[in-house]
């Protein structure tokens, strides 16, 4: 009977324990993985730039709302972001991991919304495999998943409000067939991407065109207009005035996700990251260098996603307002008929330089997380074979990646300036909405 009595509490002791063991912790670098996992599909399936940053964006958000139902010290983004529901916190049967339940809801959301996205089927079942061995037991992985999932579909109806799948029905965009304005370029050809970007709901701005910026210096054949400085500017800067540093600033900054060789006859495609991918690598550099906590790892990444949509929705608002051509078209139709820019020209039209928007927004956004005078080892283009550069701070990066559209000969220069401009007043209105909300939640 003693013996039977002390089996019992054994049993008892046993379940009392393993119900309040705690799971393994998951770290900035498991993000990290799902981040990058997303850019290689986004690079299987060509995604375009600003469509690129919608899929960080709202797979960022899928986590970091597991993390604010669950950690006290981060808050929904419901009177952050514009028309952001109240998410429901889902009630699931046993206890789970709510870091995993981040992991996976980001997961759930990118395979939804990615062209690919069942390509993720395979990363996840290796997660999990991995989860396992270091000591997630099935339960709380199911209820983690299970968790994860009713976030994910709270996000995804989201998503679909922001009207992106109403551009579909839109007429094809028809380029302007006159002087001065934007009309494909070799080799492709392409069309112009996301003609309507701009027509879907920002996250943090009142709307695409809060920061329309100045006017592009007006079109002249002129040699004596400004507009002709600026052509001559590109020509000499982008032909015998590249230099080696030049060139090499110009090619880390390409980020140019689908680039065409021409080798004689053939043409050969060349994937790249996009720009959002690049600044999103720079986020998770930081992020894992200071050592950041997995919540301050997901509010960052989030962050600087929807600054990234937010810039590339002003930026596409102006850039089909202006619909300015391109210096390539430009400098052979009036200077050089056999000039060439050292980079590929984009489909779509030159005034304002995407890179410059998004690139002072992210770094504006990241200076308010990690301070001024950041010092850093970029090493995000390292697999595609370019070597990594260092920087002081994330303005002097977002300089270097503006100027380096100047370099390639694919933007004049007041696209430049007036681009960073653009993207500095976006970085600060998104970090302003958010340190408003903190303040009230305070």
């Amino acid at each position: 009977m003693r013996k039977l009595l002390f089996l019992s509490l054994c049993i008892v002791c046993f379940i009392g324990c393993s119900k309040h063991e705690k799971s393994p912790e998951l770290s900035n670098k498991d993000i990290a993985k799902v981040l990058d996992e997303m850019t290689a599909l986004m690079i299987h399936d060509v995604t375009n730039p600003p469509l690129a940053a919608r899929f960080f964006t709202y797979a960022s958000l899928s986590g970091y709302e597991v993390v604010a139902q669950n950690d006290s010290n981060c808050i929904s983004m419901r009177g952050v972001l514009n028309d952001y529901p109240d998410i429901v916190k889902p009630s699931v049967p046993g206890k789970h991991s709510y870091q995993l339940s981040a992991i996976l809801a980001m997961m759930a959301t990118a395979k939804k919304m990615q062209p690919s996205g069942s390509l993720f089927e395979k990363y996840e079942q290796t997660f999990l495999d991995s989860c396992k061995k270091v000591g997630f037991s099935d339960d709380v992985i199911e209820n983690s998943k299970l968790y994860g999932q009713q976030i994910s579909k709270q996000i995804l109806a989201y998503a679909k409000a922001d009207k992106y799948n109403k551009i579909s029905n839109y007429p094809r965009y028809t380029p302007l067939k006159k002087e001065g304005s934007w009309y494909p370029t070799p080799p492709g050809y392409f069309a112009p991407v996301e003609p309507y970007f701009n027509t879907i709901r920002p996250f943090a701005l009142d709307s695409s065109s809060q920061f329309k910026p100045a006017p592009p210096v007006p079109f002249s054949k002129d040699k004596n207009s400004a507009f002709y400085k600026l052509m001559l500017s590109n020509y000499v800067d982008g032909g015998a005035g590249l230099t080696p540093e030049r060139r090499a600033i110009a090619a880390f900054w390409d980020c140019n996700p689908f680039a065409l060789k021409s080798d004689g006859h053939l043409l050969t495609g060349m994937k790249k990251i996009s720009p959002g991918a690049h600044w999103m690598g720079i986020a998770g550099i930081a992020c894992q260098q200071s050592k950041f906590s997995f919540s301050k790892s997901m509010e960052v990444y989030t962050m600087v996603a929807a600054g990234l949509t937010d810039s590339f929705l002003s930026c596409w608002d102006e850039k089909f307002r202006s619909n300015r051509i391109r210096p390539e078209t430009a400098i052979r139709s009036y200077i050089d008929p056999k000039w060439k820019p050292l980079l590929q020209t984009p489909p779509f039209p030159e005034y304002l330089s995407g890179h410059s928007v998004i690139s002072a927004a992210s770094a504006v956004i990241l200076t308010h997380y990690f301070g001024d005078n950041y010092h850093y080892t970029d090493n995000v283009e390292e697999p595609y074979g370019l070597p990594a550069r260092k920087f002081t701070s994330f303005k002097e990066a977002a300089k270097e990646g503006a100027i380096s559209r100047y370099w390639g000969g694919i933007h004049f220069m007041d696209a430049i300036d007036n681009g960073m401009t653009t993207g500095f007043g976006v970085g600060e209105w998104v970090v302003s909405k958010l340190k408003a909300k903190q303040a009230k939640q305070s």
